[in-house]
């Protein structure tokens, strides 16, 4: 079932989540539910902060970038197959080498900005059958998963610009926020009671 995506405005997202346990309620069907959104979206990962839920998962597959002509064949082969479920993972950056690259993000439509982040990490996590497991990464394998990661820790791509950039864009993420957005996809816009 395609879920609709959490707009930018939403407490949920400013969250940092909790773990969750092998026993959460239908996580075999939340997940499947979490591709098909993502999917639905044109997204290379969605996190579950960003269709309400404030627990410690989220979903990547990054294959799209795999035709970018930009990059080199071997990360483009490692993009190719690079489709991954992360429950309660931990993150650590392996070198202070960074680069920069233009995000976007399906809970922020509309807006694309350039972002640095840590090249190479270290992510461990629990697949879809609570199996342990540890990945290296980098490039832009390592992006997709930081950003991810950092939905649920309650961090959007848009904390990470300069104040300046910040108020460049204000205009935008307040109409994203009131719900005056064109979408190709299901939202959910936070509504404040008065």
């Amino acid at each position: 079932m395609i879920l609709p995506i959490v707009a930018y405005g939403s407490p949920v997202l400013k969250k940092r989540c909790i773990d969750i346990s092998i026993d959460y309620k239908d996580l075999n069907l939340l997940i499947q539910n979490m591709w098909e959104t993502m999917y639905a979206a044109s997204g290379v990962g969605l996190a579950a902060p960003q269709i309400g839920l404030s627990i410690r998962l989220f979903v990547v597959d990054a294959s799209p970038f795999s035709n970018d002509e930009n990059l080199s064949i071997e990360e483009r082969n490692n993009l190719s197959n690079f489709k991954e479920v992360f429950i309660n993972p931990t993150l650590t950056p392996l070198t202070s080498e960074v680069n920069t690259f233009n995000e976007g993000c399906l809970s922020i439509p509309d807006i694309r900005e350039d972002i640095v982040r840590e090249n190479e990490i270290l992510i461990e996590y629990l697949d879809e059958n609570f199996k342990k497991k540890k990945l290296k990464l980098n490039g832009l394998r390592a992006r997709v998963v930081q950003h991810e990661y950092d939905h649920i820790e309650g961090i959007l791509f848009t904390d990470k610009l300069s104040s300046f950039k910040k108020r460049l864009i204000k205009t935008k993420l307040n109409n994203i926020s009131n719900g005056k957005v064109n979408s190709d996809y299901l939202m959910s816009f936070h509504v404040l009671k008065k």
